[in-house]
């Protein structure tokens, strides 16, 4: 009998072939007491677990290729930098010598300590963070415990072909199994910005998560498809139903093979009109990618990676030679940097920590009003941004606006820092474009005001639709409640690319909204003429754009915005798709 069942969609495509389930059952973690002559011979073997985990990690490391996607290599080198880091491996020493516990009870200590501080953290991108620490301890306490290495870390093993099933996916893993020809990946736990999910979209394999006790259904060699289009898994499937998937998973490589013929034309509609494509990035080592898809520049440069795994939080010198690096690799390319989207109750090492933890730290101290609250962080990132923008062509952009009171305050602090960088005597660019984020439901609103004061706006459709909907998109409890095509949502969508079109600025999308091929032909229906999106999938977007025509389309928004409900969207979206 076949067994369906669903997740969340997070890389495209069909995959068929043999499930190999990975079981990373949670080590039991031995906790007593030792005596005080036990005391520094405990101390020395959690080190040498310690460096016996970094060795491991590093062997994994160097078989990366150098044909590998860039995510792969920085999230391994991320975790060989944790095994460095004071927080968990000074911290466990300390606790073996004033608490006389044994190493691994010293180390669970410390990574619970440090998981609940990441558990209040509301920024799915950076929440993804308590993963890393479960990835480095577990890895740890495997060696404390004497465990055997997992079967995928052998090369040897036969995974060529097969489909991964696991609880989660660590990024060491996902180098390793590369390298095996896995084809595609499912996990029960994981959203759109998990490590799994960031990886799968860079290697362009199909993957969904969040297939809660998948591995209950499941046994290793079960045949198995795996649609990551719709997000589904099919366990034992009948020969029927494997020879549609097979019939359509021929038409996708077919289709997604064609889409590299489009790379160097003109992002132009059937009639003629012309759409900025651009991409989202999230750290420096993927800036080589927006060439390979022939992205018109980068709509989103993410800036929270200069924060992380450092006691200190970036000076302006720091800042601009990234900056410039950035420009220096783009060559002329169009650079958007988004101001720090921290919290202060979304901790990363570099960021400014300051009062309790709150119950919902997404409605908090975060983003611009972090940023407002503490100058010392911001007034050295504006700096750095305005003196990069003597190089070529840059936008500055601030997250998580809500009031205009929030944006005269930052364009203050702008005009300042040109009035100090003119007497010192430094080049900047005079009319560096300033926009801001559309992400609160009050900004969008609002969008005219803001319009009226900005050079350009720019569309978080994560934020806007959590926010719009009252859910915290990561909580599985609720997240059935995520929903881009809710009515209150298109119509703010609608109402600030109409007041982007009143005041004749640009407005452009940069959520996941945008890069998912289900949402353009609807998005340019609406009016909106700039898609900022991860590179993987920029080129399907290119392709509808490319076989769509606006003056069609203008008519099918107008259907949509008189329908009542989501459902009654996504059927009627279907139908047009």
């Amino acid at each position: 009998m076949t067994i369906a069942l669903h997740g969340k969609k997070v890389s495209r495509g069909i995959a068929i072939g043999r499930l190999h389930i990975i079981e990373r059952n949670q080590p039991d973690i031995p906790e007593y007491i030792i005596e005080k002559s036990e005391v520094e011979n405990e101390v020395q073997r959690f080190k040498q677990a310690v460096a016996s985990a970094r060795e491991q990690l590093s062997r994994i490391r160097n078989r990366v290729p150098s044909s590998a996607a860039a995510d792969i290599a920085s999230f391994i080198d991320t975790h060989l930098l944790m095994m460095d880091d004071v927080a968990l491996t000074a911290e466990p020493i300390r606790l073996i010598r004033e608490n006389y516990c044994n190493a691994e009870w010293a180390l669970k200590i410390q990574r619970n300590a440090l998981v609940d501080v990441f558990m209040q953290m509301n920024d799915p991108y950076l929440s993804t963070r308590r993963d890393d620490v479960d990835h480095v301890v577990n890895r740890i306490q495997r060696v404390l415990l004497k465990h055997t290495p997992l079967p995928h870390e052998d090369l040897d093993t036969r995974l060529s072909g097969t489909i991964i099933l696991a609880e989660d996916l660590t990024p060491a893993d996902t180098a390793l199994m590369q390298q095996q020809g896995v084809t595609a990946f499912a996990t029960e736990y994981g959203g759109p910005t998990s490590h799994t999910a960031i990886l799968a979209r860079s290697l362009g394999i199909p993957a969904i998560v969040g297939i809660h006790h998948a591995t209950r259904y499941a046994r290793e060699d079960d045949m198995a498809v795996l649609d990551g289009t719709s997000g589904v898994l099919l366990i034992a499937p009948d020969e029927r139903t494997l020879e549609h998937y097979r019939h359509r998973q021929a038409e996708e490589e077919r289709y997604y093979s064609s889409l590299s013929e489009i790379r160097e034309s003109p992002c132009r509609t059937r009639d003629n009109i012309t759409i900025e494509l651009q991409a989202n990035i999230e750290l420096p080592s993927d800036f080589d990618t927006v060439r390979e898809v022939g992205a018109n520049g980068v709509g989103l440069y993410r800036t929270e990676f200069l924060y992380m795994n450092r006691e200190t939080p970036p000076d302006e010198e720091e800042h601009y030679a990234t900056y410039s690096k950035v420009m220096e690799i783009l060559d002329g390319l169009p650079l958007t940097i988004r101001t720090l989207d921290l919290g202060a109750d979304k901790q990363v090492d570099g960021g400014v920590q300051t009062g309790p933890v709150h119950t919902n730290p997404a409605l908090g101290l975060r983003a611009v009003r972090l940023c407002l609250k503490e100058p010392a962080l911001f007034r050295p990132q504006l700096r750095a941004i305005l003196r990069a923008s003597a190089n070529g062509p840059v936008r500055l952009m601030v997250p998580m606006l809500s009031s205009l009171t929030e944006t005269d305050q930052v364009l203050s602090i702008i005009k300042e820092l040109k009035k100090d960088l003119r007497e010192q005597g430094m080049a900047f660019d005079e009319n560096l474009p300033v926009g801001g984020m559309i992400e609160v439901p009050a900004a969008a609103v609002c969008a005219e005001f803001f319009a009226s004061r900005l050079d350009f706006l720019s569309i978080g459709t994560n934020d806007l639709i959590q926010y719009t909907m009252a859910i915290d998109r990561v909580n599985d409890e609720v997240s059935y409640l995520y929903d881009p095509l809710h009515p209150a949502v298109i119509r703010l969508i609608h109402c600030t690319l109409l007041a982007g079109r009143k005041h004749n600025i640009p407005v452009a999308m940069c959520g996941e909204m945008a890069g998912d091929p289900a949402y353009t032909r609807l998005l340019l229906g609406l009016g909106l003429r700039e898609f900022s999106v991860h590179p993987a999938g920029l080129l399907e977007v290119k392709k509808i754009i490319m076989d769509s025509a606006i003056n069609e389309l203008t008519t099918m928004a107008d259907e949509v915005m008189r329908l009542n409900s989501g459902r009654q969207i996504e059927d009627y979206l279907k139908t047009l798709n």
